[in-house]
């Protein structure tokens, strides 16, 4: 897939951040849980914030009402 997201976003924010994550999955349908998995990765970014998990979950649907991505249900994502 080897390409990178471009949105208008804060670089260095949580938004961007995340957006980062998921394009580093390379592929188009991914889960939560796959997410999760930088979670250590995103608190050494950001060390004042205690919520990791929250936070992605957070900027998930800030993507997904940006409509970068696609909510499946189930902790399942699409890629727009």
């Amino acid at each position: 897939m080897s390409r990178r997201l471009t949105i208008d976003v804060k670089p260095g924010g949580w938004t961007r951040d995340v957006l980062d994550v998921v394009d580093s999955l390379q592929k188009k349908r991914f889960t939560l849980d796959e997410v999760y998995e930088s979670e250590h990765k995103l608190a050494k970014k950001h060390p004042a914030n205690h919520f990791v998990r929250e936070k992605i979950r957070q900027q998930l649907q800030v993507l997904r009402k940006l409509g970068v991505l696609a909510f499946l249900g189930d902790g399942q994502y699409r890629l727009r």
